[in-house]
């Protein structure tokens, strides 16, 4: 089943803005009234932005990309470089730690949270239809679970889950779905938006670009005359190449070594895979008590391969252990892992987890219901939820990792309920016609 899309033209042509100031209004009342910009000086002020904030501050200082703890520690790929080039210019321009710069870093994150209403719109009106649109807007708008790390945390996940969800929207439109119809959808200039858009979010969170091959051959495939997108193949791989690029020479040239986004895999995947952890991060100071001398000792990189090491050795030692954490992450990773700040508000912490784990399951549900009935891109969401986590379930997980996905799971949500109302609907009125 194709749900129709005529008469959709004007409909993509008439977001209702006012769903887009609203989710921005609320957003920085709730930043500025809660008082999420006065962060704890505690550590130095590790809090605000962690390893990001420390990297932006040797920016801002004029010690380059450098010094992701609280000791120099030399140049760092610790994490890749798109929001710490973007706190570095706040903390130029407002101060370093001052509470004025918490307030603009996090008014930027409330920015890209609320355009990601558009986007969600978007999404849902191509592929659905008004009614799951407006509503999966409002959702977005209003819901407390879609804005906490906007007004709360100095991290990219805002504007990750912004850049994926805009990708989202371009493949859609390169496939001409829910649209006026198009002779050439995926046009030269689209694929230059998605280029840039690709080497953006690499940047920003290197791990959802294993989603990139997924979402190009899915575009190819519902393009025509393929030899004519050839060149335009070319120039968007080119223009995420002229993003990516400058970031893997200035780590060839700092650590005298291949790095292509990160150098800190080693030393995630035995934060994941050692007896302490378990699985997760939930507060435990073990995966960073000794980072401070061996880094100093060893250097970012040596030290993330020793920890590597170290890892696959307990993997090799206790396999069946690792297919039991693997299995724990991606539990963890759609039920969310416990917080260790909620220790012994038992309450808090299951209705914390309830509500995870219900996004989770009516997200999924709508998913299935929409791959049944055949709705365009359904097969496209289907291989982001797959996609996605993949890595997360072999290293360790956190609730964050799932934000880029909650835009799509809000829509698909919404749709499931949707069509349960219409299905009850029609049986009522069958049950009373007889």
């Amino acid at each position: 089943m194709v749900p129709a899309t005529a008469g959709r033209t004007t409909q993509l042509e008439r977001f209702p803005w006012v769903i887009f100031w609203v989710a921005l209004g609320l957003r920085l009342l709730a930043m500025t009234l809660g008082h999420f910009y006065r962060i704890s000086p505690f550590e130095e002020h590790f809090k605000f932005g962690w390893e990001m904030g420390r990297i932006a501050r040797s920016l801002a200082t004029g010690q380059g990309y450098a010094n992701p703890f609280d000791h120099p520690s030399g140049p760092t790929a610790w994490v890749t470089p798109l929001y710490p080039l973007i706190l570095a210019g706040v903390f130029k321009v407002f101060g370093v730690y001052t509470a004025f710069s918490a307030w603009v870093i996090l008014a930027f994150n409330c920015v890209c949270s609320a355009l990601t209403v558009w986007s969600t719109w978007e999404i849902a009106i191509r592929c659905f239809n008004r009614h799951v649109a407006v509503w999966s807007a409002w959702i977005w708008a209003l819901y407390p679970a879609a804005m906490q790390y906007a007004v709360k945390w100095v991290w990219e996940m805002s504007l990750t889950a912004f850049l994926f969800s805009c990708i989202l929207v371009l493949a859609l439109r390169m496939r001409n779905i829910g649209g006026p119809a198009e002779d050439d959808p995926a046009t030269t200039r689209r694929w230059a938006v998605f280029g840039l858009l690709w080497g953006l979010i690499t940047l920003s969170s290197a791990s959802i670009a294993i989603f990139l091959p997924f979402c190009g051959i899915w575009i190819l495939k519902g393009t025509r005359q393929f030899r004519r997108q050839i060149p335009r193949i070319v120039l968007a791989a080119a223009l995420c190449l002229a993003c990516i690029v400058p970031w893997i020479v200035r780590n060839a040239l700092a650590f005298h070594a291949f790095v292509p986004m990160r150098s800190n895999f080693g030393a995630e995947l035995w934060m994941g895979n050692n007896p302490n952890l378990q699985g997760m991060l939930i507060g435990s100071p073990v995966a960073l008590e000794d980072q401070e001398l061996l880094l100093d000792q060893m250097g970012e990189l040596a030290y993330s391969k020793s920890r590597g090491r170290l890892a696959k050795q307990e993997i090799s030692a206790d396999p069946a252990e690792f297919v039991r954490l693997t299995v724990r992450r991606f539990y963890f990773f759609w039920a969310d892992v416990p917080h260790a700040s909620l220790k012994g508000k038992a309450w808090t912490e299951y209705a914390r987890g309830l509500n995870f784990q219900f996004t989770s399951l009516v997200g999924v549900l709508g998913l299935v219901l929409a791959i049944r009935r055949r709705i365009p891109a359904a097969w496209l969401f289907a291989m982001a939820f797959l996609v996605i986590p993949f890595v997360y379930y072999f290293v360790f997980v956190q609730a964050r990792f799932r934000h880029p996905l909650e835009p799509l799971i809000a829509i698909l949500a919404v749709y499931l309920f949707q069509s349960a109302e219409k299905s009850w609907t029609i049986r009522w009125f069958r049950r009373n016609a007889t």
